[in-house]
């Protein structure tokens, strides 16, 4: 099962955080809109990823919710329908709920660097260490740590839960974007779950 190191942290200005991500990586790979539906789950959580080209994935991941870098598995599917998929699987299952963002990606190294603006919560930054397969989580954990450190991101802004939560929560106070659709810029990215 794939794996990677994630973190997660609020940002204040993300412009002033994009100037310093693009000293490490000198341009954005790609500038996406996701539409994040989350299905009720025995274990973990299950999630369908809706990219504004109207591909989509369906994501099943498992992690701790902790503050600081965490471990997370993850098994994706393609699906072409993502729409007849969201029937079927809100049929059944029923909808926890719905994340949608706006996201620019970026690569330093071997780890993805999002930089996310949520309808309903704001600014947020993004870390996934891609681990290789005989990579130890510590040392994706050295990484991830590197890059909050290079990057200027106290361990006060860091997030515990995933998008979800905090809009289930009701976590956090200000800084929310506008509701309403998110434009997409790009094509989609089967990469990021």
């Amino acid at each position: 099962m794939p794996r990677n190191i994630e973190i997660k942290a609020r940002v204040a200005d993300l412009v002033k955080l994009r100037s310093k991500v693009l000293t490490l990586a000198p341009r954005s790979q790609q500038r996406l809109a996701q539409r994040d539906t989350f299905f009720p789950a025995l274990e973990g959580r299950l999630k369908l990823r809706c990219f504004g080209d109207g591909s989509g994935e369906i994501i099943a991941y498992s992690r701790t919710d902790s503050a600081g870098p965490k471990e997370s598995a993850f098994q994706k599917v393609a699906c072409a329908d993502p729409a007849a998929v969201e029937r079927t699987l809100s049929l059944a299952l029923g909808v926890r709920g719905v994340v949608e963002k706006r996201r620019e990606v970026f690569l330093v190294g071997q780890t993805r660097v999002h930089l996310d603006e949520v309808v309903g919560l704001g600014s947020f930054l993004e870390l996934e260490v891609v681990l290789r397969e005989d990579q130890t989580i510590e040392g994706g954990d050295r990484i991830a740590r590197e890059l909050l450190s290079r990057l200027e991101i106290s361990s006060k802004d860091l997030i515990a839960v995933s998008y979800i939560d905090l809009l289930e929560g009701d976590a956090l106070e200000g800084g929310a974007v506008e509701d309403g659709a998110v434009e997409d810029s790009s094509e989609s990215s089967p990469e990021n779950p």
